[in-house]
């Protein structure tokens, strides 16, 4: 167990961020999970744009791999342009 006061709320700190990056990590996934399985082009079209902005804050905040980001928006791209 830690015995520095600072080293004490390190720890309460590390937790609440653990906490939120798993959030918005489920979250990512829960949206990449929607628009993959719509087959409407038109909502795939709308759903898109929010999608990539939200891997781009994970990726810019270090929740998830910059080449991990641009694997998934490149899939996601060619997803939304092979509907019909």
């Amino acid at each position: 167990m830690a015995n520095h006061k600072s080293a004490l709320k390190r720890i309460r700190r590390n937790e609440a961020v653990r906490l939120r990056n798993k959030y918005q990590h489920k979250t990512m996934r829960n949206a990449l999970k929607k628009l993959r399985g719509t087959e409407d082009k038109k909502e795939a079209e709308t759903l898109f744009p929010t999608v990539v902005s939200m891997i781009d804050k994970l990726a810019k905040k270090n929740i998830i791999h910059s080449n991990k980001a641009a694997n998934l928006k490149s899939g996601l791209a060619k997803k939304v342009a092979s509907l019909a």
